[in-house]
């Protein structure tokens, strides 16, 4: 932790996106170090067979993944057992490849321990991330790809895009997830409707026999997102990913007027339409949880609210790279305190 804080005030120093990127090639340089990459996983991958789950036929090691939107183009596949990670997410990626919103268009809340972000599905499109996927494929832990429609495809030929990517891509993944719930390609959200859902999904169901969820936002009435969910699933969703980033901006003094807010400021909003999905669907599909964890504790309360897996990007920028094994190793302890031995025991167990 001293290591990471005293790179951490340099990396502050820079602009977020710059410094992001730098964390990518970090990720870059592990991968191509396959000796430095087997002992940072023998340092951070917590392999205990307490925390393993069977999901969508897979192997889950531990339940702390990295979310959607760190690496986008899938540049650092190889290094993320190195980090500790026993899933990780992709993307987004578009069916072409778009350069985003004007720069600079991610910002630090340091003391809210927050980011908000206006990137816009920023990527290098489906055909770069189905190179890489192939280089990696099969990934050592479970992959997930996230998929989007490209900025300037009309909300009426959105279908079109979905279909493109899960054609390209299921192949190459464990599972798909689709967002509709960015607040920064405009009119994505418009999709969050159950006409939209169902036909999508349906379409899905041709195409690949793959695992399928759908992200949904935070900013949705708890009981309209759980509803949606319910849509979602009942159309052959495999799973619910709750939630995205927020733009309730009230969360947050000083805050921008565009992008997603992130990190600590999300944690209860989060959580609120989580628990309400999870009240719903719990026992029904698999949920995942993701929005202002930063912690074994705020993890263990997601779990026992009904989240099979969850995962973390926020917090890993103020945190640093050993917090996968940190809140496996917290979760552990807290396992050992509620009498719980295996991790799938304690899924629910506030339901």
């Amino acid at each position: 932790m001293t290591l990471y804080s005293t790179l951490r005030r340099l990396l502050f120093g820079l602009d977020a996106e710059t410094s992001h990127e730098i964390g990518i090639a970090g990720l870059e340089a592990i991968q191509a170090l396959p000796s430095l990459a087997r002992r940072l996983e023998e340092r951070n991958f917590v392999a205990d067979e307490r925390l393993g789950q069977t999901l969508f036929g897979r192997a889950f090691a531990n339940p702390v993944g990295l979310a959607a939107g760190f690496d986008k183009n899938g540049v650092g596949i190889a290094a993320l057992p190195a980090l500790g990670f026993g899933f990780a997410e992709v993307g987004t990626v578009t069916p072409l490849a778009q350069p985003g919103n004007p720069r600079p268009r991610l910002f630090r809340h340091p003391a809210a321990r927050s980011l908000q972000n206006a990137l816009g599905f920023n990527n290098q499109g489906m055909e770069a991330l189905r190179r890489r996927l192939e280089a990696a494929w099969p990934a050592r832990i479970p992959l997930g790809v996230n998929i989007g429609k490209n900025k300037t495809t009309p909300p009426e030929a959105a279908l079109a895009d979905y279909e493109t990517l899960l054609r390209g891509l299921s192949p190459l993944c464990d599972y798909l997830v689709i967002n509709l719930s960015s607040p920064n390609t405009p009119g994505l959200r418009d999709l969050q409707n159950e006409g939209f859902v169902r036909t999508l999904l349906g379409l899905a169901a041709g195409i690949t026999a793959q695992p399928v969820l759908v992200k949904i936002a935070p900013d949705l009435d708890p009981e309209a997102a759980a509803g949606l969910a319910e849509t979602a699933v009942e159309a052959g969703a495999a799973g619910i990913v709750a939630t995205n980033t927020t733009t309730d901006y009230a969360l947050l003094p000083g805050a921008r007027d565009s992008g997603g807010l992130s990190g600590e400021v999300l944690r209860e909003k989060s959580f609120r339409v989580f628990d309400a999905v999870a009240r719903r669907l719990f026992g029904r599909t698999v949920l995942v949880s993701v929005g202002g964890i930063g912690s074994g504790a705020e993890a263990w309360r997601r779990i026992r609210a009904g989240a099979s897996l969850v995962q973390v990007y926020t917090a890993l920028v103020y945190q640093g790279p050993s917090l996968p094994r940190r809140i496996n190793e917290e979760l552990l302890a807290l396992m050992e305190r509620d009498g719980v031995k295996r991790l799938a025991d304690a899924v629910g167990a506030d339901r």
